[in-house]
């Protein structure tokens, strides 16, 4: 459900309104404009004695559109409440501690929702440990929050407050069809990543960074870059780690420092392969189609939620075209006769099953989970 109002005590009226039942969470999704008093509304639910998790994104998605205020809400049903994981720059020694009641509940019949503050630094590290206490028993599907100014400040929120540097993780009784691509295409390169640090890149080809990424794009386009010229650059050629027989791992650079060091919206391991990719809307839009169609490749299901989460960086390639995309989500369950509105996020990174191996982090990439019992 989206709603518009920023009213502390319309948006709680609005939640009593779906009827939460024993078994379920509440899931509310902010978009970063025109944000309610968050404290106030944890203390009316905690009050009511309704169980929620939530976090602020730079946008949301309801049906075809994207909004940049108001909040998408919606019922899921759980196994047992949401876990807070404070700490994940840290790589919290109690994660194996804290999930470990969930253990039993080790089936593909569940899903573990993860959110996570995107500016925190170890994310992959973090998600990596969390798949190998489950491994491929379940499906997982998430995304990172925060503003999209990149400031790091409190954007999640339980029961217990609002935190950053923080994730959430909840096990949903339901099983999930995923989908996920980006449409981003090798345009210059390979590159090795020589030295780095989580999320900052230091050397390209034993050279400084940003003066290879420079030189190599002003090369293919005969362009001049400066520093200053990043964001417009990135939005256009983000960096792909090469993962053998799976699409480019896309890493979105989201600034440049004064010692020339590349900060990318996810950690880059040393030793690395990487290349500068390109796309176009039409590839982007495409990569959207794959990736809601990937949802169908099982026995037919009774659906009961689409979940999206998209990436801001997309929506901000695209621009005005940005509707397209989610209107090609829409017509595909249409034409499929499933009568769900799709609903979700403009992320700041996705996370999403990645063949039964690994959970990743991804940037500028649509993940697309179909739910159903």
């Amino acid at each position: 459900m989206y709603i518009t109002t920023s009213n502390v005590y319309e948006i709680v009226d609005a939640i009593e309104k779906l009827n939460v039942q024993k078994n379920e969470t509440v899931i509310i999704f902010f978009a970063e404009q025109e944000l309610p008093d968050i404290p106030l509304l944890i203390s009316e639910l905690n009050k009511r004695n309704i169980d929620f998790f939530g976090a602020i994104f730079p946008g949301i998605i309801y049906d075809s559109k994207r909004y940049y205020t108001g909040a998408i809400i919606n019922t899921i049903p759980v196994i047992k409440k949401p876990i807070l994981i404070r700490n994940v720059s840290k790589l919290p020694d109690k994660l194996e501690k804290q999930v470990h009641p969930f253990r039993n509940f080790e089936n593909k019949s569940s899903t573990a929702i993860i959110i996570v503050d995107t500016m925190t630094n170890n994310v992959s590290s973090f998600l990596y440990s969390f798949f190998n206490l489950f491994a491929d028993s379940i499906e997982y599907l998430g995304c990172g929050a925060g503003f999209l100014d990149g400031y790091s400040r409190k954007c999640l929120f339980t029961p217990e407050g609002m935190f950053e540097d923080s994730a959430i993780i909840s096990f949903i009784d339901m099983e999930c069809n995923l989908g996920v691509h980006h449409g981003w295409e090798k345009a210059i390169g390979p590159l090795v990543v020589t030295k780095s640090n989580g999320k900052t890149i230091k050397e390209l080809n034993w050279s400084n960074a940003f003066k290879v990424y420079k030189e190599a794009i002003e090369t293919t386009t005969g362009e001049l870059i400066t520093g200053k010229d990043m964001v417009e650059i990135s939005k256009h050629y983000p960096l792909g780690i090469y993962i053998e027989g799976q699409e480019y791992l896309v890493r979105e650079v989201m600034a440049t420092n004064e010692d020339g060091d590349l900060i990318c919206a996810g950690d880059i391991p040393e030793n690395a392969v990487l290349c500068i990719l390109s796309s176009d809307e039409a590839s982007l839009i495409q990569s959207a189609k794959k990736a809601v169609n990937d949802c169908f490749i099982e026995e037919r299901k009774e659906f009961n939620h689409c979940f999206v989460i998209d990436c801001i960086g997309r929506s901000i390639f695209l621009g005005e075209n940005f509707e397209k995309e989610l209107g090609v989500i829409k017509d595909i369950l249409e034409n499929r006769d499933i009568q769900i509105i799709p609903e979700g996020v403009l992320s700041l990174g996705e996370i999403a099953s990645m063949g039964k191996y690994m959970v990743e982090f991804l940037n500028k990439t649509v993940v697309i989970g179909l739910f159903h019992e």
